[in-house]
């Protein structure tokens, strides 16, 4: 067998009715060779988890606890020779030849560190998968109207929900579903391990841009995400996560002594905020996707 050219890390938690989903379409998303590591944050494993890891493909480690997302990636990463890292959840399927129009695309861009696909759910909507930093003024429109008004005009500057998708950078990805440079990865520090869920992926996506790299969406390449599944269970829990997530995240933005007020007030806004979507909120994010799948139809490659 040829050597693989793509180390795949999927984290799971109770996700064995998903996994085989996972892995039965990814077969169809490539024809180079891959490697798969599972790494199951579960605290006992299922069954379709334990069928998952007796795949010839597949290598299941167990930490024996949750660890969070970005440590799992960065547990299943570890000792890799592959030049690509794929980092996925487990509740995406792939649509067939996606994984090689991400790598395709990274031919296309030699100066890309990360590269993302469309993600569309299974209501239809088109994921707001690529979006820029956030930056004070759209965090805050975006926080305060973005479950009321989705489509106001700071969460849609954001999430850069306006015209046909096409490939472009953009300043982060879902971590979701990305392929990155394994060497870009790995001289970045991987993901963050202060972060237990949710903008692990954010401050990933500022480290590989600081360091020089483009990070690109490919809504050519097309994914299916099943919809938070290993978080539904809890999601109340995940709500504070990602609270306290998006506190950690802007605080370290402004962390000068100069800034103690700001980061103050972010803090009482965020805790606020958390309150109410504890109180009202479905989930975590607040705003709902506003376009549809079929835009990906009229996706474009850059002239």
């Amino acid at each position: 067998m040829d050597k693989p050219e793509i180390r795949v890390v999927v984290v799971t938690f109770n996700s064995g009715e998903v996994i085989g989903t996972f892995l039965d379409s990814l077969a169809k998303s490539t024809t180079r060779q891959y490697e798969v590591v599972v790494v199951d944050n579960s605290p006992q494993v299922d069954v379709g988890t334990r069928a998952a890891g007796e795949r010839p493909e597949v290598a299941l480690l167990r930490p024996g606890r949750n660890l969070g997302y970005g440590s799992g990636a960065n547990r299943g990463a570890a000792g890799a020779s592959t030049p690509w890292l794929l980092v996925a959840n487990a509740d995406i399927a792939f649509s067939p030849g996606s994984l090689d129009e991400l790598i395709a695309a990274a031919d296309r861009w030699p100066g890309g560190g990360a590269f993302g696909p469309g993600i569309i759910n299974p209501d239809g909507a088109l994921y707001p998968s690529a979006r820029d930093l956030p930056s004070l003024g759209r965090g805050i429109g975006h926080a305060l109207l973005g479950w009321c008004w989705p489509t106001n005009p700071w969460t849609a500057s954001y999430r850069r929900e306006r015209g046909v998708p096409r490939e472009m950078t953009a300043g982060w990805l879902s971590g979701s579903c990305q392929l990155l440079r394994r060497e870009v990865f790995e001289a970045v520090g991987g993901f963050d391990e202060s972060y237990f869920m949710f903008m692990e992926d954010v401050d990933l996506g500022r480290r590989v841009g600081l360091a020089g790299h483009q990070l690109v969406y490919v809504p050519g390449a097309v994914v299916e995400h099943l919809g938070g599944h290993s978080t539904k269970r809890s999601s109340r829990r995940m709500v504070i996560a990602h609270h306290r997530s998006m506190i950690r995240y802007l605080c370290r933005q402004y962390d000068s002594p100069a800034y103690l007020p700001l980061r103050a007030a972010l803090t009482v806004g965020l805790g606020a905020r958390l309150l109410l979507a504890l109180a009202f909120a479905r989930d975590s994010a607040g705003a709902r996707a506003t376009r549809s799948a079929d835009l990906l139809a009229s996706a474009r490659r850059p002239h």
